[in-house]
């Protein structure tokens, strides 16, 4: 289990060294062009891949109380959030356009940083049954999200969304 939390940490600083570059590397126009394949602006997706982190970190709490509840809580809880699907989605877009005002370029690289510490601070303090443990999960919310989850792939999941969406960036080479 060390070598998957030793994993997970290196995807997470990986995804810090790539938006640092992209970051760098964009043209105020290039911020401001659309992403390829969404409806966001560069600068916007840029964020929505931050607040992939910043998800997960207030998601482990609550993923700490679920993976302890009985079956039956589980997966009413999920199909709750897989109910609410439809009013996910225009919200996980307008969330983005909206927080990106406030954590924009020039703020988010700060924010991962900071999101990214305490999400490894956290997942070494997991031992490996905890990380092992199971519960359902909102799979019609994200590609990432499978029906059952463990708290380890909940904690690898902000980087498979950070490397899903860096292919969607329209920035200059």
């Amino acid at each position: 289990m060390e070598e998957a939390k030793s994993r997970i940490i290196q995807g997470y600083r990986q995804d810090a060294q790539s938006l640092q570059g992209y970051l760098r590397g964009a043209s105020p126009a290039g911020l401001r062009r659309r992403s390829s394949g969404t409806r966001w602006t560069n600068e916007q997706l840029l964020f929505h891949m931050v607040f992939g982190y910043m998800v997960v970190r207030v998601l482990i709490p609550l993923v700490h109380l679920l993976v302890r509840a009985p079956a039956g809580v589980q997966s009413g809880f999920s199909r709750l959030l897989n109910a609410g699907t439809p009013l996910f989605h225009p919200v996980n877009y307008a969330g983005s356009c909206a927080a990106a005002l406030v954590f924009n370029h020039r703020r988010m690289e700060r924010r991962l940083r900071r999101t990214m510490l305490a999400l490894e601070r956290s997942l070494e303090r997991e031992s490996p049954a905890a990380l092992a443990r199971r519960t359902d999960f909102p799979e019609r919310w994200d590609p990432f999200f499978s029906r059952s989850m463990s708290l380890s792939e909940i904690y690898a999941y902000p980087s498979a969304h950070f490397a899903f969406h860096a292919r969607q960036l329209s920035l200059e080479a």
